[in-house]
C-alpha cells in the first residue's frame, strides 16, 4: 500500500469511527411495561479508539492492519458524576486479557466516547492475571469504589492444568477515575469470591458487603447464593461471617448460581436489589437477570421478591463469545426517577434498558412470587384470569 492509499484508508476509518460513535439511539416502543430496551447496544469492540488498536504510523504499519484488537466491550459498572454518565467498562482484547476503560455520555443512551486511555489499576504483591466485571460504589465515606474480580491461576493445580483459577475480590478507590488507590483484596473463609459489590452506607459504623461465596472457580459447590458480611475496615477489609441473604433454588432462574448485579438504588420503600441468575439448559447455561427488594434499615433482610425473571436476552442479545446470557453489575438512577440499566449481552457488547424507580417498586412488589411448583404457579395464573375476566365484564 502506498502511502496515498494508506491515508485514505485511514480517513474512512476515522470517518466510520466518528459515525457509530455519534449514531442516535432508538426506543423500542414494544415493552412490557417495566422497561424500554434499545435498539443498538450503547458500547461494542468497535466503538473504542482506533488509536487502541491500530498503529498509524507508515513506516512501522504501511498496510494499516490492527496491532492490538479488541475482542468485546462488556459487563460494565456505571456511575453518575458531574452531570454525566460513565461507563467503567470491561474490555477484553484479543489476547484474552481484560481492562476497565471509562466510556462517557452526557444522555447514557447513546454517544458514548472512551476517554483518551484505559485505567491504569495498580497491582497487588500478588499480580492479576486478570481483572473484570467492576462495580461503582459512590460510598458515604466520600470514596467512589470499584470492586471487581481479580483472577490468578490456582497454585495448587496440576502442572497440565492451565485453566484451574483463583478468583477474589479486588478493590481500589479514586475521586477522578484517573487515579486509583488498590486496597488489599476482600479476605473472607470462602475459598472464592464473585460478584462482590459494597453497599454504599454504613451498617452500624461497618462497611457491608455483598458476597458470592464459591467452592470453585466455576462451580459453586456447597457455596453460591448472595451473601451479607461485614468488616470493620475497607484499606484490609475482611469479612468474619458471611451470611446467605438470597439463596439458590432447585428448579428456578437460580437453581446453578446468583450473584448480586451493581450496588443497591436506595428508595422510600427500601433498597432496590438487581441480580443475576443461573440456570442450566441442555444448550449450557442460561443467565438472566431479576429484582428483588431488601428492607431500609436492615438491607440485609429481603422484603419482597417477584418470581422470574426481570430481563433475558432476546434476538442478537443471545448471540456472542458465552451465548444466552445478560449480565449487569451497573445502572445508574437520575434525579427524576428515570433507571438506566446497563447489561452486557452474551459477554460481547453492552446495551441499555430504561425505566423509572416507580415502575421497578411497583414490578416488585405487586409481581407474585416464585410458586416453586407447577400447580402453584397454575393457582397464580387462574386468579390474574379470574380476576381480568371480572374486569372485563364491567
Amino acid at each position: 500500500m502506498n502511502k496515498k492509499d494508506f491515508q485514505r484508508k485511514l480517513k474512512k476509518l476515522v470517518t466510520d469511527h466518528r459515525k457509530l460513535i455519534t449514531q442516535k439511539n432508538v426506543r423500542i416502543q414494544k415493552t412490557n411495561g417495566v422497561f424500554y430496551r434499545y435498539k443498538f447496544p450503547v458500547v461494542t469492540a468497535e466503538h473504542t479508539p482506533l488509536s487502541w488498536r491500530y498503529d498509524f504510523d507508515y513506516k512501522t504499519n504501511p498496510y494499516l492492519m490492527e496491532r492490538l484488537g479488541v475482542n468485546c466491550t462488556f459487563n460494565s459498572g456505571a456511575i453518575l458524576y458531574k452531570g454525566k454518565i460513565l461507563l467503567a467498562v470491561r474490555v477484553e482484547g484479543n489476547d484474552r486479557k481484560s481492562f476497565f476503560a471509562i466510556a462517557e455520555s452526557k444522555n447514557g443512551i447513546d454517544n458514548f466516547k472512551f476517554w483518551d486511555y484505559p485505567i491504569v489499576m495498580p497491582e497487588t504483591e500478588n499480580p492479576d492475571t486478570n481483572v473484570y466485571d467492576m462495580r461503582l460504589i459512590n460510598h458515604e465515606d466520600g470514596w467512589i469504589y470499584g470492586l471487581f474480580c481479580t483472577e490468578r491461576k490456582d497454585p495448587n493445580a496440576a502442572p497440565s492444568d492451565t485453566s484451574s483459577a483463583i478468583a477474589q475480590c479486588g478493590i481500589a478507590r479514586t475521586k477522578d477515575f484517573v487515579k486509583w488507590e488498590r486496597l488489599p483484596d476482600l479476605k473472607s473463609k470462602s475459598p472464592q469470591q464473585r460478584n462482590v459489590v459494597l453497599h454504599p452506607e454504613f451498617i452500624n459504623g461497618m462497611y457491608a458487603f455483598y458476597t458470592r461465596p464459591q467452592d470453585g472457580f466455576i462451580e459453586a459447590g456447597s457455596g453460591g447464593g448472595i451473601g451479607w458480611g461485614l468488616s470493620d475496615s475497607i484499606e484490609n477489609a475482611e469479612i468474619e461471617s458471611e451470611t446467605i441473604i438470597d439463596d439458590r433454588v432447585y428448579h428456578t432462574i437460580k437453581e446453578v448460581k446468583n450473584g448480586l448485579g451493581p450496588a443497591p438504588i436506595k428508595t422510600k420503600k427500601g433498597w432496590l436489589q438487581l441480580a443475576h441468575g443461573v440456570r442450566n439448559t441442555a444448550a449450557g447455561l442460561r443467565y438472566v437477570l431479576y429484582l428483588f427488594l431488601t428492607d431500609l434499615a436492615e438491607p440485609n433482610e429481603v422484603i419482597a421478591a417477584p418470581g422470574g425473571y426481570f430481563l433475558s436476552p432476546l434476538d442478537e442479545e443471545r448471540v456472542g463469545d458465552v451465548s444466552n446470557v445478560v449480565f449487569s453489575n451497573g445502572w445508574v438512577k437520575k434525579d427524576n426517577g428515570q433507571v438506566l440499566i446497563y447489561y452486557g449481552s452474551s459477554d460481547t457488547r453492552m446495551h441499555v434498558a430504561e425505566s423509572t424507580i416507580d415502575k421497578l417498586l411497583d414490578y416488585v412488589l405487586n409481581t407474585p412470587e416464585d410458586g416453586l411448583r407447577s400447580a402453584a404457579c397454575v393457582e397464580q395464573r387462574i386468579k390474574l384470569i379470574k380476576n381480568n375476566l371480572r374486569v372485563l365484564k364491567k
